[in-house]
C-alpha cells in the first residue's frame, strides 16, 4: 500500500493520539485541530473473544474532526501485553479477527486502523493479519498505519512493512522507570536520527512515510517525592505549570532530594519538527493532553516551526 500514497507528500503529517475514554469528546475540545492532520483513538482493541465493545463518543469525535478534515483511526494494541491477541491473530480467528474490526471502521466512519501492537504481540501471526487488514482496507481506500518500537523492529517483516501507508516511530521510552539503573534522558534527538536512519536506510521506506514520534511527557529517577508517585511521569503542562523556567531545556534536578526529570524541552521539540522536515514526512504526538494549552504549547511550537520552514523553504 505504500506505493499509492507516497507518489505525492502533500502535506507534513502531524499525528496526535488521546485516549479512548468515557470524556473523550470534552478532551477533544482542549486540542486546537487546525493543527493536526491525524487523530489516533488510543487503544481499541477486541475482547478475548475477538469481539469490539461499542465506543462512547466516537461517533462525535470522528464528526467534529471531519469538520476540520482530520483523519480518525483507531489504534489497536498498545505497550501492554495483551496474551488474547496470540490467539486472535492465529489463523483459525484471524478471518473474523479482521471482519470485527471493520466493522468498527464502518459503524464509526473512521479513516483508518493504527496497527500498535508491541512486544510479545508482534508474533509470526503478525504478518498476515495486517496483509488481511491491507486487503480490507484499500478496497475502502482507508488508511492502514502502525506504531514502531526500536526493540522489536526486527519482528516485522518486510511484507507487514509495505502494508502501511506511513509508520509512527516510537522515538522515545529508550529508558524510564522500568529502568532505573540506567537514568537519563528518553528521548534524546540521536535516538530519533537513529530510528530514521534505520526505517530509511536498512528497511527502504521513504522518507515521506516516516512520522517522527514526540514525546509530550517526560520521567523522573532517583529519589523523587515518595508521597506523589506522578513524578515519575511528567507532563509538558507539569513542566511549565511547575518548572516555567526550564521550559528550554530538557532536565530539572530537583534541589530537595537529588531526583532529575527527564522531557523534551522547547529547543528540543523545535529541533525534531526540523528533522522530519528534512528527513521524514512528519511527526507523531504523545499524546496530545499533556500538553499546556497556552502560550507555551508544543503543538503551536511544532505548528509554527514546520509552517515557518514550509515559507522560507529551509
Amino acid at each position: 500500500m505504500l506505493s499509492t500514497i507516497s507518489s505525492s507528500k502533500a502535506q507534513f503529517k502531524v499525528v496526535g493520539y488521546i485516549w479512548s475514554r468515557a470524556n473523550m469528546v470534552q478532551d477533544l475540545k482542549k486540542i486546537d485541530l487546525d493543527k493536526i492532520t491525524h487523530l489516533n483513538i488510543a487503544f481499541i482493541n477486541p475482547t478475548p473473544d475477538g469481539s469490539f465493545k461499542d465506543v462512547p463518543g466516537l461517533d462525535t469525535v470522528v464528526q467534529i474532526a471531519h469538520q476540520k478534515n482530520i483523519k480518525v483511526l483507531m489504534s489497536c494494541g498498545g505497550g501492554s501485553s495483551h496474551a488474547y491477541y496470540a490467539k486472535l491473530l492465529t489463523e483459525k480467528y484471524r478471518k473474523d479477527l479482521v471482519k470485527n474490526f471493520i466493522k468498527v471502521l464502518d459503524k464509526y466512519n473512521l479513516d483508518g486502523i493504527d496497527v500498535d501492537l508491541e512486544g510479545d504481540d508482534i508474533d509470526a501471526n503478525y504478518e498476515p493479519f495486517v496483509v488481511g487488514l491491507s486487503k480490507q482496507l484499500t478496497k475502502r481506500k482507508k488508511l492502514l498505519t502502525s506504531a514502531v518500537a526500536w526493540w522489536t523492529r526486527g519482528r516485522i517483516t518486510d511484507v507487514a512493512l509495505a502494508q502501511f501507508d506511513f509508520i509512527n516511530i516510537m522515538a522515545y521510552d529508550k529508558t524510564g522507570p522500568w529502568k532505573p539503573e540506567v537514568a537519563g534522558q528518553h528521548s534524546p534527538i540521536s535516538y530519533a536520527e537513529e530510528h530514521l536512519a534505520y526505517w530509511h536506510n536498512e528497511r527502504g521506506l521513504k522518507k515521506e512515510n516516516l512520522n517522527v514520534g514526540l514525546p509530550f511527557y517526560g520521567y523522573g529517577f532517583g529519589e523523587l517525592p515518595s508521597k506523589n508517585r506522578a513524578f515519575r511521569q511528567i507532563s509538558w503542562n507539569d513542566v511549565v505549570q511547575k518548572y516555567a523556567d526550564r521550559m528550554d531545556h530538557d532536565e530539572i534536578v530537583l534541589p530537595d532530594n537529588g531526583g532529575t526529570l527527564y522531557y523534551n524541552g522547547k529547543k528540543t521539540i523545535k529541533e525534531k519538527t526540523q528533522l522530519a522536515l528534512k528527513e521524514g514526512g512528519g511527526v507523531m504526538i504523545w499524546q496530545l493532553l499533556y500538553d499546556s494549552f497556552n502560550e507555551h504549547s508544543l503543538l503551536d511550537l511544532i505548528n509554527n516551526t514546520y509552517k515557518s520552514q514550509a515559507v522560507t523553504g529551509k
